[in-house]
């Protein structure tokens, strides 16, 4: 066995070998192993009751005959049998050691990590998605990280990620913006910042549009005149998105975030006809009051709301072009799956159109890939209403980023005056927004959370701050020791002896499994707590056990440790979008 792979993997397909010898497998056993309670070891294998007790069998006496098929797993692990049928297996000392030897590098915890349901397979995070011309405010916040967090996990598992940024750059609303670009721009405002200005324009158009149907003509036939192509309307059309877009990307800079495509909703605008050819052949979608829509009578909650797909006035809409999405991912990309990650008040839609996608590939024979909508929560004041502005305005995301900068370099400066303050605003950065992307994350994306200054910038409890300042102490402990070859310095290790070099090192082995458990459901919130636990862990091994003795052996063991918690939670960190810090 190499110890060097994902043990939970291992110790499932060795138990799958002995149900085999034991002509288990063909009658559906299931190994079912996991991260075990720490009093009972490091993995458990619950698989055997369920089989006993379908095939009226004695639980016990025959998880000791699977384990006594196992004999190539007892160098490395101590194995027993607890209660009716629970197989524990606990890593003995010296395995542990040849697992922290092995995983010496963010490619080798990789590989450990690498997960059978992903590796090599397609998988889109559609995420983030903002409108063009409007300000990104804190509701985009929970799509943005979420999406980004679960993309970089996923490849970290082995999955090829597409990150498909789906911006909302066309419909009814450009027609009115265009009209206000053309009458009021404010060539000054437009330079100085871009989407403050089609805001205000927006704004114009559309009070200018209720209040004189003149107006409202012109702009629907400026929309019109877009629609066909009209090189004019084209023109400012495209510098609204670029503008928006380059306004976007410095948010996303900030926070870390990149994509591999920009395909907005313009996109799959000659893409939707075929679309509504196809539902209509294959018998799904019909007439109704001027629209085409699709009716799921065998549904209980939508036989009465049915899904349009083309409004009564021959526009495109979300169903419309949310369906030619899936199709274009389908065909281009051969996606096995695309996770949509998107505010949980739109589950209605998702569920509608999953259902609707589902009846037209089967109707005509296509695979239709996993589909998925990875929901969230909304981001609440301490009234525990939704966050805004005193005026009662969404706040906007630069300002949001931009007031926890500042409060981190107060943090900074009061902790650490006499640091160049060049230095103390680059750590600032880097605590300010990734205190805000942890207090998202480590949530679980399903509930709503109160969005707290004090308690994301604390420096005690599971925050981005304790974190950082965990990695930059590791950090500090290789400088005071003069510590620059890591390998060099942990040559003549021997196995690990006291409790809490023990705990940590089993702590550390579990890296693997919090994160497989992470991707399994797509809650990011699962690795967060790994790390804090690991970090609290390993305060408790350096307030017990002295790293720098004199006794060379137990002092390459001890820097060993302190080496793969700096690898397990710099790389930890980095999948959920945050930047470790050297020094705080």
């Amino acid at each position: 066995m190499a110890v060097s792979f994902n043990l939970a993997d291992i110790i499932e397909s060795v138990l799958r070998s002995a149900a085999a010898k034991l002509n288990l497998a063909d009658r559906g056993f299931q190994p079912e192993v996991r991260v075990a309670e720490p009093m009972h070891g490091d993995f458990q294998a619950n698989g055997v009751l369920a089989y006993a007790k379908r095939e009226r069998l004695n639980p016990r006496a025959l998880a000791q005959q699977l384990v006594a098929q196992i004999d190539e797993l007892n160098p490395y692990f101590d194995i027993s049998i607890a209660g009716p049928g629970f197989i524990n297996f606990k890593l003995k000392p010296a395995a542990l050691l040849t697992w922290l030897q092995d995983h010496d590098s963010e490619e080798h915890m990789r590989a450990s990590a690498a997960s059978s349901g992903y590796a090599g397979q397609t998988w889109i995070v559609d995420y983030s998605s903002p409108n063009t011309a409007k300000q990104m405010h804190v509701g985009h916040l929970r799509s943005a990280v979420i999406g980004e967090a679960i993309g970089r996990m996923l490849g970290f598992c082995g999955a090829r990620v597409v990150r498909d940024n789906h911006v909302g750059d066309w419909g009814t609303q450009f027609g009115k913006l265009i009209w206000a670009y053309k009458h009021h721009l404010d060539s000054a405002a437009l330079a100085r910042d871009p989407l403050e200005e089609f805001e205000r324009l927006y704004k114009i158009g559309n009070q200018a549009a209720e209040s004189d149907p003149a107006v409202l003509e012109a702009a629907r036939q400026e929309l019109v005149q877009l629609q066909a192509g009209e090189p004019a309307n084209l023109a400012i059309w495209r510098a609204i998105n670029a503008a928006s877009l380059a306004a976007f990307q410095q948010i996303y800079d900030q926070l870390g975030i990149h994509f591999d495509e920009i395909l907005g909703e313009s996109f799959y605008n000659d893409k939707v006809e075929r679309i509504y050819r196809e539902l209509t052949g294959c018998g799904l979608a019909e007439e109704s009051q001027g629209a085409l829509v699709v009716f799921h009578p065998d549904h209980a909650r939508f036989k009465s709301q049915p899904f349009i797909i083309r409004k009564s006035d021959g526009a495109a809409n979300y169903a419309s072009t949310d369906l030619a999405t899936i199709l274009y991912r389908t065909e281009h990309f051969a996606a096995r799956g695309v996770l949509y990650v998107v505010d949980k008040r739109q589950s209605d839609h998702f569920d509608q159109l999953f259902l609707t996608a589902k009846k037209w590939f089967e109707k005509t024979s296509r695979h239709l890939p996993s589909l998925e909508h990875i929901d969230f929560g909304t981001v609440l004041g301490e009234n525990n209403k939704p966050l805004k502005t005193r005026s009662g305005d969404n706040i906007r995301l630069k300002e949001l980023l931009g007031e926890a900068i500042a409060r981190a370099f107060q943090l900074v400066t009061e902790k650490s005056p006499d640091m160049p303050e060049t230095e103390r605003r680059a750590i600032a950065q880097v605590i300010g927004v990734g205190a805000v992307q942890y207090a998202d994350l480590s949530q679980n994306r399903s509930s709503d959370y109160v969005f707290s200054w004090d308690k994301m910038l604390s420096l005690d409890g599971n925050t981005a701050p304790y974190l950082l300042y965990a990695v930059a102490r590791v950090h500090s402990i290789f400088r005071r020791a003069g510590i620059n070859d890591v390998t060099a310095s942990t040559v003549g290790a021997t196995p690990f002896e006291t409790r809490t070099e023990l705990d940590l090192a089993r702590k550390l082995v579990g890296f693997a499994a919090a994160l497989n458990l992470a991707v399994a459901q797509l809650r990011p919130h699962y690795l967060c707590t790994y790390l804090y636990e690991l970090a609290g862990q390993f305060s408790t091994f350096y307030n017990a056990d002295k790293v720098l003795v004199d006794d060379p052996a137990v002092r390459a063991r001890r820097v060993l440790l302190c080496a793969r918690t700096l690898l397990v939670l710099e790389t930890g960190l980095r999948l959920l979008g945050l930047q470790p810090l050297k020094k705080m």
